[in-house]
């Protein structure tokens, strides 16, 4: 297996006001040895599983360790969080290789939580008592305003990758355009189950994914009360190589970096590749038979006989890497990569190049924006770097 051997916390929430302890006996940080700049390829297919974060069983009526729902890195790449099942937010310090602190939302819920343009300020949708999304400094948790509207569950935030812009989708039929800046919409869309959206690279172009219609929707950012300049048809570009997942089980959009290719993550038996000038089907990324098993965007899931793996919500087990070239993509066990540059099959099939493999479900995968480093998660975080030996 890895040459570099991984290094493991157990998250201390022991103390009374629920802040971890940042005394985690780290003995090396995670960059060492490794060259300041190297092209995404010439490391791809090294990665390891470098750290691993254990949550500590920190209930008091025996409840199991939660689940990560979302996973997300603050713009200057040195910051990674977590939203998790029991209502808290984590985040983690990526050079240092440390947890830093812990954030408790028992009032309101937590899913999706993101980082504004700011690193010390985050968003996050509640799942309790309303459908508000909140606005939240890190520093003092304490709250800025709060964005209301929704009348049923938000199913995805996206930041504007140039300012505090972010969209809300939601199962009330609306995706909401918002700054902020202001507790207002600035603008509202209402449309048959907009459940995810995404920016393009530049921030002029958004999409919207509607599993029920089986189209994606792209819209003009300085135009969007008005039509989409362009619909694409998931029915007719992959219908043909998986039938069952173009009218549901929608997990992901994402636009590449390099603004060629749109990637929709279904919870089926693969993902689609998209070109994002034209909505054909670039390649159908097959998965291998240990896929994961969270919950598509605005699907239902039941509490009896409490939280499990299956009926857990996650913020998307596939992503680009900044270089768009690569997808990778979570398992049962580990993670896969494809390069979205090799030639599909006769039936625009690819497989896996890469298998990345890892004792843990990779239920929830993020590429850090700026680092050759990623993570993922299910119930224990892991941290992802190149083996300088590989």
């Amino acid at each position: 297996m890895a040459s570099t051997p991984m290094d493991l916390d157990t998250v201390d929430l022991s103390s009374a006001n629920g802040t971890p302890s940042t005394s985690l006996n780290i003995t090396r940080t995670l960059g060492a040895g490794l060259a300041s700049t190297v092209a995404v390829s010439d490391v791809i297919s090294s990665f390891r599983p470098t750290k691993l974060f254990k949550r500590g069983d920190d209930t008091k009526d025996g409840r199991p360790q939660p689940y990560v729902l979302s996973l997300d890195y603050d713009d200057p790449g040195e910051l990674l969080m977590t939203s998790e099942s029991d209502e808290t937010i984590q985040i983690y310090k990526v050079r240092d290789g440390r947890h830093d602190k812990q954030l408790l939302s028992k009032k309101y819920g937590v899913k999706l939580a993101s980082f504004t343009r700011h690193s010390s300020a985050i968003i996050y949708a509640s799942t309790k008592q309303n459908d508000a999304i909140r606005y939240l400094t890190t520093h003092d948790n304490a709250f800025i305003r709060y964005f209301e509207g929704h009348e049923a569950a938000v199913t995805c935030l996206t930041m504007h990758p140039g300012n505090d812009d972010f969209i809300s989708c939601g199962k009330d039929n609306t995706v909401r355009l918002w700054n902020a800046g202001t507790k207002y919409a600035t603008g509202i869309l209402h449309l048959s189950t907009p459940y995810l959206a995404a920016y393009d690279p530049s921030g002029q172009v958004f999409a919207v994914g509607s599993p029920t219609s089986g189209s994606i929707l792209l819209y003009d950012q300085r135009n969007f009360d008005k039509a989409p300049f362009a619909i694409f048809d998931v029915m007719a570009a992959g219908g043909a190589v998986d039938p069952n997942y173009v009218m549901k089980g929608w997990t992901k959009l994402e636009f590449a970096n390099d603004g060629r290719s749109v990637l929709l993550g279904t919870r089926g038996a693969g993902h689609f590749l998209l070109d994002s000038f034209n909505g054909s089907l670039k390649a159908y990324l097959r998965k291998p038979e240990s896929r994961t098993s969270r919950l598509a965007a605005g699907e239902e899931f039941t509490m009896n006989g409490g939280w499990n793996g299956t009926n857990v919500e996650g913020s998307g087990d596939c992503c680009f890497t900044p270089d768009g070239r690569y997808v990778l993509g979570g398992t049962k066990k580990g993670v896969v990569i494809w390069d979205t540059l090799s030639q599909p099959d006769e039936s625009k099939v690819l497989d896996p190049m890469h298998t990345l493999e890892d004792t843990r479900e990779a239920a929830v995968v993020c590429f850090n924006p700026r680092f050759n480093f990623f993570a993922t998660a299910d119930q224990d975080v892991v941290f992802w770097l190149p083996d300088p030996h590989a």
